[in-house]
């Protein structure tokens, strides 16, 4: 089979990048079946965490009713805990079992 360099659109910055006859053939080697979707800096960037931003949500602790922020949207008629009532609950299940 031969490879051809190919021109592909980042998914993160827009930008185009090449997919190169090289990268092409190790992709076909170890059989992965999509092309790459980001080029290297944005790669790069998403590999070293400073890309992604946790969504931050303010709420108020189901237990002990303290203002906390916590990295998740929370769910309807689900309890949230701040931090400090988690860790309690986590160190009690902990025991139990």
């Amino acid at each position: 089979m031969e490879f051809v360099d190919k021109i592909l659109k980042c998914v993160d910055c827009g930008n185009d990048f090449v997919f190169t006859a090289g990268e092409q053939l190790f992709f076909f080697d170890k059989q992965f079946k999509n092309d790459p979707k980001r080029c290297k800096q944005c790669k790069a960037k998403r590999a070293s965490g400073s890309g992604s931003v946790r969504p931050e949500t303010r709420t108020v602790c189901s237990e002990c009713g303290t203002e906390t922020t916590v990295p998740f949207k929370p769910t309807q008629g689900r309890p949230v805990l701040c931090r400090s009532c988690f860790q309690q609950k986590r160190t009690v299940l902990g025991q139990a079992s």
